[in-house]
């Protein structure tokens, strides 16, 4: 028996971005699952405005509609959610997106929520999606990191970033649990985790988790 499979499709064309969502399936690899991990790349290179986030669902729709006899659950990962209703209707297995999966798994840890974007053009958009949600009052804050996607391969940098949002999260904010608002920095969440003294939700992890639960709940 062949085992089930996650297809993870990043929204934009930026393969670095791709590797990275890989990276975080990690932990998982031990479960008897497949993981596809692919790149949209008719999407923008990097998602930070709404026209971005608008701009990257149609060409995920042909990776959809390839990839479903295949797969037992997609999720889009991307923050933002982008397309998530609409790619919904498009095939039959359960679509899961990472933004709203981080949310509902840090609701379930914490009461107060603080969110690290990348960039300070990401955080209205969120907002919306928050309130859309219903979930905007659990959301203490959102701070950004100001930095490109791409500039996240500069690790140290992004690292250094990170831990100073996290402590005004934390300290002015008062964050009780945090999300990694990205899918691009899940190498960072232990270390984040520990400088910061907060759990951590790294955003494609939390996906994976409630699509493996989707899968072998067959629900």
């Amino acid at each position: 028996m062949s085992a089930s499979r996650i297809t993870l499709v990043n929204p934009n064309s930026l393969a670095k971005v791709t590797e990275a969502i890989s990276r975080a399936v990690e932990p998982f690899r031990r479960l008897p699952l497949e993981f596809r991990c692919l790149t949209s790349t008719g999407g923008p290179a990097g998602i930070q405005t709404q026209a971005e986030a608008d701009a990257s669902i149609a060409p995920m729709v042909p990776l959809f509609r390839q990839e479903a006899p295949a797969t037992d659950a997609f999720i889009v990962a991307c923050f933002s959610d982008p397309g998530l209703h609409g790619l919904r209707d498009l095939v039959s297995v359960p679509v899961l997106g990472i933004g709203e999966c981080s949310v509902l798994t840090a609701m379930s840890m914490a009461t107060r929520i603080g969110v690290i974007a990348i960039a300070s053009a990401s955080i209205p958009r969120h907002l919306r999606y928050f309130r859309a949600m219903g979930v905007a009052e659990r959301i203490c804050g959102e701070l950004a990191l100001d930095m490109k996607v791409s500039e996240l391969a500069d690790a140290e940098l992004a690292f250094q970033r990170m831990a100073a949002v996290a402590a005004t999260l934390r300290d002015a904010h008062g964050a009780d649990v945090l999300i990694m608002g990205c899918a691009g920095m899940a190498d960072l969440r232990d270390r984040l985790q520990e400088a910061c003294g907060l759990p951590v939700v790294e955003p494609t992890q939390a996906a994976v988790a409630m699509a493996a639960g989707r899968i072998f709940g067959r629900v």
